[in-house]
């Protein structure tokens, strides 16, 4: 039974989970954990704050279940209800930086220089994407780190397609403005 879950289509999936199926819905949460953690992550900066604003939003996914039509792919539904968790938990909580990384995310570099040269750097793009307003970082987290296209973020948030356009235009203002004193000069002219 476990192999014909890794093999089912997120489709089959979500039907299956529909009717009540919780190892279905399991799979779907192994399948797209890292991803809304790594959204809702880079929303909120702080992983502990990540990780509750994930399993909230697998529990609103899972009771809100029914009403998930096809319309749009269930990614973008699931990534929605977790940016929507993260931005009530943030209304709850002060955003913080977190002193540690996010290295659970990403792989670890050999080379100590390297590596916190990478950390130097990644803790100024989480503080610059922090000082957004959480509309715009939405946008901006879901299309650079969770990968949606313009449409789907439209779609995810259920906002104009020009307004994602025109948001994330913002955002990326916005951060070039705030990181252009850290940029190489490569960098700048890239």
């Amino acid at each position: 039974m476990e192999s014909a879950l890794l093999a089912s289509s997120e489709a089959e999936l979500v039907q299956q989970a529909q009717r009540g199926d919780r190892s279905a819905f399991a799979e779907l949460v192994r399948r797209y954990h890292l991803g809304v953690i790594g959204v809702v992550y880079r929303l909120c900066g702080d992983p502990y704050l990540a990780e509750d604003a994930a399993q909230e939003a697998f529990v609103r996914a899972w009771l809100n279940l029914n009403t998930y039509r096809p319309l749009m792919p269930w990614r973008n539904w699931l990534y929605r209800i977790a940016v929507n968790a993260a931005l009530d938990m943030l209304r709850r909580e002060r955003p913080t930086l977190a002193l540690d990384d996010d290295s659970s995310l990403h792989g670890d570099s050999p080379d100590p220089h390297a590596t916190l040269e990478q950390k130097e750097r990644e803790d100024l793009v989480r503080r610059a994407i922090l000082t957004l307003p959480s509309a715009t970082r939405a946008v901006l987290v879901l299309r650079e780190y969770g990968g949606l296209s313009y449409r789907e973020i439209a779609e995810a948030l259920d906002i104009p397609l020009g307004t994602v356009m025109s948001r994330l235009n913002a955002a990326r203002q916005h951060l070039r403005e705030q990181l252009t004193p850290w940029l190489t000069p490569q960098e700048v002219n890239s």
